[in-house]
């Protein structure tokens, strides 16, 4: 996509899908797909049964192949990929990390391929999908909260795996605030007007404060062990996994099998537009893996963070200027992104490390693991994010970095 931006003189998020309503959501996402696809619809709306029953691979199997042709506009390719990608990670680990397929079938394969290019996303669950365009409200006029949200399609997990999509929606919801003060500080930085950018900058903050509070409510909607012994799998790719080292073959598509990672935090355009914009730096090793993450967001919204990287410094802006209110509101923003990447911390030490821990244990002891949920974890991803990486050396790294972006004190 090239950059667009209709006046240069000024920054706007119109060119991106992005709103000052709804941020990188997708505006009141559709529920129902056209009535030529109600056999995919019929699969998706039950998958967390049929994985129950071992059925969802049979389920499939027996689908009908549908032509993409019926799907007319933006949101009804959205709604399909995200059918189409909720059906594939359950037919991958219905049996978890010990009967994986080798192959997706082609009545799936070449229709998630087909919407999958057509949109510029991965075939496979993102959180473009399961997050940005999963969300409904029972309340069309009601609020972003929990009691008035439901997810379109689930996977297996409950309340939990409810709670873990719909909690991660409102750190997106909490972030609109910011992502609409964004192009506020490009244009002041380029204007050179110290008092908008000051603003500007205490606004992100704020927003960046309600991101952490909205992530606290992980603690609250979503159970450790479910997320880690019954959730997780199904959020894992086919790329750096050793349950599947050979990635998936896409029947129909191409022969060879293809390598795609899992749905990951670092794939919410958010915390990129935040590191780009406040001047964030990371090394060689985390920086190639959050650009990879960046093949999986809607090209739209890639276009944004990489729109931002090219605008002239803020970071350079605030020191040039000798203004304590500017650079006040620079700090207070790296120091609430900083916080916000410490609390990123002590939720996946909670929700991955100590379940992690305690089921070796209990495989040392060879205790009898049966009733315990967080044994069905996949042994394969004890150490790894979904997305593939090492996930706690990942976000400490990060975290680090985000503290190289203060101004240091001169004399």
């Amino acid at each position: 996509m090239a950059s667009a931006e209709s006046n240069p003189k000024t920054f706007s998020l119109e060119p991106y899908q992005v709103s000052e309503d709804f941020g990188f959501l997708l505006k009141e996402p559709l529920q129902e797909l056209p009535p030529h696809y109600k056999p995919w619809m019929d699969i998706a709306l039950h998958i967390p049964e049929l994985v129950e029953s071992h059925e969802l691979r049979s389920q499939i199997n027996k689908m009908p192949m549908l032509s993409c042709d019926f799907l007319q506009n933006e949101k009804e390719l959205r709604l399909a990929h995200l059918v189409l990608s909720m059906m594939t990670m359950g037919y991958v680990w219905q049996e978890g990390e010990k009967d994986t397929v080798e192959k997706l079938p082609c009545n799936l394969a070449v229709p998630f391929w087909k919407v999958s290019q057509s949109l510029g996303l991965p075939p496979i669950l993102t959180h473009a999908d399961g997050v940005l365009a999963n969300w409904s409200k029972k309340d069309p006029e009601g609020p972003f909260s929990i009691e008035n949200l439901e997810l379109l399609i689930s996977l297996p997990g409950g309340d939990s795996v409810r709670g873990f999509f719909l909690v991660t929606l409102l750190v997106e919801v909490a972030a609109v605030p910011a992502i609409k003060n964004i192009p506020v500080v490009i244009n002041g930085v380029r204007c050179g007007d110290t008092n908008a950018v000051a603003r500007a900058l205490e606004n992100i903050s704020q927003a960046i404060q309600d991101m952490t509070d909205a992530l606290k409510l992980m603690h609250v909607y979503v159970e450790p062990s479910v997320f880690y012994g019954i959730i997780r799998i199904f959020l894992s790719g086919w790329k750096d996994n050793p349950s599947m080292p050979k990635g998936l073959i896409y029947e129909g598509v191409q022969k060879e099998p293809m390598e795609y990672s899992g749905g990951s935090a670092a794939q919410s355009s958010l915390l990129h537009c935040f590191d780009e914009l406040l001047g964030i730096k990371h090394e060689e090793s985390s920086s190639s893996f959050l650009n990879r993450m960046r093949d999986y967001m809607p090209p739209a919204h890639k276009q944004l963070i990489q729109d931002i990287s090219h605008q002239p410094s803020l970071k350079s802006f605030v020191q040039q200027h000798n203004c304590e209110p500017l650079k006040q509101a620079y700090h207070l923003c790296v120091s609430k992104l900083l916080a916000l990447r410490n609390y990123h911390i002590t939720v996946v030490s909670r929700f991955i490390t100590v379940p992690a821990a305690r089921t070796r244990q209990l495989r040392k002891q060879s205790q009898d693991l049966e009733d315990e949920t967080i044994a069905k974890a996949p042994i394969a991803l004890e150490e790894r994010g979904t997305g593939g990486s090492g996930i706690m050396n990942f976000l400490k790294t990060v975290r680090d970095h985000t503290k190289d972006a203060f101004i240091p004190e001169t004399s």
